[in-house]
């Protein structure tokens, strides 16, 4: 009697596991996930601060590198969190960090010592995508969001990592598939399609994300992003330190100063 109570209670989570539909399955997994991630601190985060080495590369090959310090602003007053962004960011370069981008809510701005330059639309729209189908901003902003459905696709070993695979579809039928680690829960790859704006090809967007560190509070965040076009190597980021909610980050450092010359685009 004792061995069959022993046997029941070791297949038990498994019966309850078999017991799940695919979006409770998938609920589930990025439920543990946010926990992973910190929880209530990780969806109170205010601002972010990461600071490192930024590599981009064309056809494979180094086209450009930098020392690069990423200022992201969460802000509330987004209606709408499918098509209006609820962050600000700001990228600056150099050890001086005396040019970058500024990506506002609707515009875009490459920012020099001549001046603010708007970005073309292209690149704006990239971003705005690229942003509001990315797993860490999913969870941050759009997690509650009507029509937002979860559904597991099961298990497998992807890149020699356990996973759990999951589909997160919005209500405009975008789907971003994430795969997350079976034993720290957290992202380790995301990928999604997109048109381009211009060729009007399918473009093939993954996302890997690698070496997690608590960054404040319990919270934690990939120090190593890199992001795959089509099968090709385009954008590497290696951390150095990341902070949160940090009291230095104003909201002036979102806005173009009053002052800059504003310059025609190219």
């Amino acid at each position: 009697m004792k061995r069959i109570a022993l046997a029941i209670l070791t297949l038990m989570p498994a019966l309850i596991l078999r017991g799940e539909t695919a979006q409770e399955r998938g609920r589930r997994v990025v439920n543990e996930c946010l926990d992973a991630l910190g929880g209530d601190r990780y969806l109170n985060m205010q601002n972010r601060v990461e600071s490192g080495r930024a590599y981009s590369f064309y056809r494979e090959q180094l086209s450009g590198l930098s020392i690069a310090k990423i200022y992201t602003r969460y802000y509330p007053d987004a209606k709408d969190t499918a098509h209006q962004l609820a962050v600000r960011e700001r990228e600056n370069f150099g050890k001086k960090e005396d040019y970058g981008v500024l990506f506002e809510q609707d515009d875009a701005w490459d920012i020099t010592f001549r001046g603010a330059r708007p970005l073309a639309s292209d690149r704006v729209t990239n971003y705005k995508e690229t942003t509001l189908r990315d797993i860490f901003y999913i969870l941050r902003v759009r997690f509650h969001e009507p029509g937002m459905l979860f559904e597991s696709k099961g298990s497998d070993v992807i890149e020699n990592s356990p996973v759990e695979i999951v589909d997160i579809t919005d209500a405009d039928n975008n789907t971003t598939t994430v795969y997350f680690h079976q034993i720290t829960k957290l992202p380790t790859r995301q990928v999604f399609y997109r048109r381009d704006p211009v060729t009007k090809d399918r473009n093939e967007e993954i996302t890997r994300y690698s070496v997690y560190r608590d960054v404040g509070g319990g919270v934690h965040w990939p120090f190593t992003i890199q992001r795959d076009r089509n099968g090709e190597k385009i954008y590497e980021i290696f951390s150095d330190s990341v902070q949160i909610n940090d009291p230095k980050v104003s909201d002036n450092l979102f806005l173009l100063p009053s002052a800059i010359k504003l310059l025609k685009p190219e």
